[in-house]
C-alpha cells in the first residue's frame, strides 16, 4: 500500500482510499455479470420488463468500470446508487419483497463511509434507511405487479441472497486484507529506517535493552559495532545526496550480508551503524567488522558517470560488561571509533578502557 495519510475534510474524493476503488471496479465486474444472469433468469421466469431493466443494468455497471479506470469516482459512485436503488425498487414492486432485492440496499452501507465524508456519509445513511423502510410499508399496501409462481419465487430469493452473501463475504476478505497490510506497514514504518531497512535508532535501543536483559541472566557475552562510513559528507558534496542515499543503501546491504541473521543492526543516525552481536566475544566481534571493512573495500562503487568511488569505513568494538548499561557500552565502542578517524580511517580499534 502507498503510503497512508490524513484524510481531508477537502480532500477530493478520487484521492481517498484508493483501495477502495479498486475493489468497486471489481464489484462492478461481479454486478454486471449477475445482471448477466438475471437477464435470462427473469425471461424464463416471463418477466420480460425485468429482464430487460438488467440490459440497463449491465450497460450503467461498465459506463462505471470504465469512470473508475479514469477516476472518475463520483460519476461511477452515482450510477452505481442509481442502478442498484432503482433496480431493487423495480423488483420488488414487480414480484414482491420476498424476492430478496432490498438485500442489496444493505450492502451500501459499509461503502457509504469509505467513499464519502462523514457528514455526507450519514445523510446517505439516513435516505438509505428511509427508501428501505418506505419500500417495506409500500408492499403491504399493493400486490406485485408481475407476480410469478411461489417456486420461482423461492429461487429468485435463494439467488438474491447468495449473491449478497459472495458479495459481503468478499468485500469483508478485502478490508481484512488492507486493514492487515496496513498494520503491517505501520510496523514497518515504526521500527525500521525507510532508506536502508535496518532497525530505526528507538527501535534498536528496545531490542538492545532485551539482549541486554538476557545477558544479565545468562552471563553469555554480547558484542557492540559502531560504524561509520568515512568521509561521507565529501561523497554527498561531491556526488550530490541522491548518490549518497545509494551509497547508505548498499553499506546497509553489505554490513547485513556480512553479519549473522541473529546480529541486530540499526541505522545510528547520519552516517553511523550499530551492530548487536549476540553470544559473541570482543575477538570475534573484531573479526565480524573486519569482514565488513574488506567487503566494502572490495565492492565497486561506481558514480552516474562511471567513475570509481572509493568508500571505506571505521569501526569501534566495545563488549559488555557486567557493571555496563547500554549507554556505557556504546560509548565504549564510540571513543574506539574516533580512534580509528584518529588513526587514519579505513581501520577497526577495540575499545581501550
Amino acid at each position: 500500500m502507498s503510503q497512508a495519510r490524513p484524510t481531508s475534510a477537502r480532500e477530493p474524493i478520487r484521492e481517498r482510499r484508493p483501495q477502495f476503488w479498486q475493489v468497486a471496479k471489481r464489484c462492478c465486474q461481479i454486478a454486471a455479470s449477475v445482471d448477466v444472469a438475471f437477464f435470462f433468469l427473469f425471461h424464463l421466469l416471463g418477466s420480460p420488463i425485468l429482464a430487460w431493466v438488467n440490459v440497463v443494468s449491465v450497460a450503467m455497471y461498465v459506463v462505471a468500470y470504465r469512470a473508475l479506470g479514469r477516476q472518475q469516482n463520483g460519476l461511477a459512485i452515482s450510477l452505481i446508487w442509481a442502478e442498484v436503488i432503482i433496480h431493487a425498487g423495480l423488483g420488488i414492486v414487480l414480484i414482491g419483497w420476498e424476492s430478496g432485492f432490498h438485500y442489496y440496499l444493505l450492502m451500501f452501507i459499509p461503502a457509504l463511509f469509505v467513499s464519502m465524508r462523514l457528514r455526507a456519509a450519514v445523510v446517505a445513511l439516513a435516505g438509505l434507511w428511509s427508501y428501505y423502510v418506505a419500500l417495506h410499508l409500500l408492499m403491504w399496501f399493493i400486490e406485485p405487479l408481475q407476480p410469478i409462481a411461489p417456486g420461482a419465487l423461492l429461487g429468485v430469493y435463494l439467488f438474491n441472497l447468495s449473491v449478497v452473501f459472495a458479495m459481503f463475504s468478499y468485500l469483508s476478505f478485502f478490508y481484512l486484507t488492507m486493514v492487515t497490510a496496513a498494520n503491517r506497514k505501520l510496523r514497518r514504518m515504526a521500527t525500521t529506517d525507510s532508506l536502508t531497512g535496518l532497525f530505526n535508532r528507538r527501535h534498536m535501543t528496545y531490542l538492545v535493552e532485551k539482549e541486554l536483559a538476557r545477558f544479565q541472566r545468562n552471563g553469555h557475552p554480547v558484542a557492540f559495532l559502531v560504524l561509520d562510513i568515512d568521509h561521507f559528507k565529501a561523497i554527498n558534496d561531491q556526488y550530490g545526496h541522491e548518490i549518497g542515499d545509494r551509497v547508505l543503501e548498499d553499506v546497509a546491504g553489505i554490513i547485513k550480508a556480512q553479519l549473522r541473521t541473529q546480529d541486530l543492526i540499526a541505522r545510528w543516525g547520519g552516517e553511523e551503524f550499530l551492530a548487536v552481536l549476540p553470544d559473541t566475544g570482543i575477538q570475534s566481534a573484531q573479526a565480524s567488522a573486519e569482514r565488513v571493512r574488506e567487503a566494502l573495500m572490495t565492492h565497486d562503487w561506481r558514480a552516474p558517470n562511471g567513475e570509481r568511488i572509493g568508500i571505506t569505513i571505521s569501526a569501534g568494538v566495545s563488549e559488555f560488561r557486567g557493571d555496563d548499561d547500554l549507554n556505557s557500552a556504546i560509548s565504549r565502542a564510540d571513543r574506539a571509533l574516533y580512534l580509528s578517524k584518529e588513526r587514519g580511517r579505513n581501520r577497526v580499534e577495540l575499545e581501550t578502557v
